[in-house]
């Protein structure tokens, strides 16, 4: 199995410092800062970085399980929001909440939820995050 890369390089301190992070394959090439990680300001930041994990695997995922049972989807479109919140002297991301809207022709809602909720336990990025990150799930069917 593959081993991915990806670089990040801060320059300064931490209000006032930048940073520019790039992914091996060059999809993905940002700057970040005190402000686009911790604020409003533009710029990208590690938390949405995993939040488009999250929602890449996990639709991913739900898209197996759901074939595995049968009923294969024609769409899963998955919407993950990172939270980071300052916890003592750090900061801690300590939720990701999922929203799912599925496609699944010929599958009944109860089936539907119940190889969701597999999913958000067996997905690799829900797994990594497991015990760390209070994850959240609201699927429905479209």
């Amino acid at each position: 199995m593959p081993t991915r890369h990806a670089t990040a390089v801060w320059e300064g301190g931490l209000a006032k410092g930048k940073g520019s992070f790039r992914t091996e394959s060059g999809a993905v090439n940002a700057t970040y800062s005190f402000g686009s990680r911790f604020e409003q300001s533009p710029g990208s930041n590690p938390e949405e970085l995993l939040a488009a994990a999250e929602a890449a695997c996990f639709s991913m995922a739900l898209s197996l399980g759901l074939e595995q049972a049968g009923t294969p989807p024609t769409r899963v479109e998955t919407s993950a929001a990172c939270t980071i919140e300052k916890q003592g002297a750090g900061f801690k991301i300590t939720t990701m909440k999922l929203t799912v809207s599925a496609t699944v022709p010929g599958i009944d809602a109860a089936k539907f939820q119940a190889i969701a909720e597999a999913t958000k336990e067996g997905c690799p990025v829900s797994a990594a995050l497991k015990g760390n990150v209070a994850l959240s799930l609201d699927a429905k069917l479209a």
